[in-house]
């Protein structure tokens, strides 16, 4: 079973526009629906957005049956260079941005307990032939130049507020982690709020477009 750690409803009704609802219960306290779509068989939770919630809804999924995890959505990208409006990415890896020890252990920022490195790696299924960009997730959305600067500096090309924590839970429980983003803002191109709102339906659409592949390959 597929489970999918969805953050908003508008990311969500791309899918769920497509499922064959089976069943819909709540998981430690967010929505998941079962069923199926493009021959899978899918438990999707609606989570809410940032780290908590995201890891929550991971949780909810793997106790529904989940031996494989999808997050899909939108994002913002880090530079017009490494990304565009509209384009779909497969995340190869993630960080966490917020998650800092430096002052304790001098590890890099997002490194976490137990860990060497401070990128986790996801997994990028075979014959998905989409460009892999590197992820870096936060509780936060903003236009802080400060933030701007630690990202590119980290490797980063997009940032987001959920697949970090996803790749964590999924770590933690020996499950294989996807991430896809399509981009709704790009940092420098005027408030990434303004584009969040003007480009969110497009990334969905563009989004919705590679659905049928993407789960046919996991």
């Amino acid at each position: 079973m597929i489970g999918c750690v969805i953050a908003m409803d508008s990311e969500a009704e791309i899918l769920l526009g497509s499922m064959e609802i089976e069943n819909i219960r709540t998981v430690y306290g967010k929505t998941v629906h079962i069923g199926k779509a493009f021959g899978k068989e899918i438990a999707l939770a609606v989570c809410g957005v940032g780290k908590v919630n995201a890891a929550a809804g991971t949780c909810a999924v793997l106790a529904a049956g989940a031996d494989v995890v999808l997050n899909f959505g939108v994002a913002g990208g880090l530079s017009p260079a490494r990304t565009e409006v509209g384009e779909v990415y497969l995340i190869e890896k993630v960080v966490q941005y917020d998650f800092d020890c430096t002052q304790l252990n001098g590890a890099e920022i997002g490194t976490l307990d137990g860990e060497t490195e401070n990128f986790l790696p996801l997994l990028c299924p075979k014959g998905l032939d989409l460009p892999r960009r590197a992820l870096g997730t936060g509780d936060r959305f903003n236009d802080s130049a400060d933030d701007h600067a630690l990202l590119l500096r980290l490797g980063c090309d997009i940032r987001e507020m959920e697949a970090g924590a996803v790749a964590e839970v999924c770590k933690y429980a020996g499950v294989p982690f996807v991430s896809v983003k399509a981009i709704s803002d790009v940092y420098g191109s005027g408030s990434t709020t303004e584009q969040f709102k003007q480009n969110l339906k497009r990334a969905a659409l563009n989004l919705m477009a590679h659905l049928k592949e993407i789960l046919e390959r996991l």
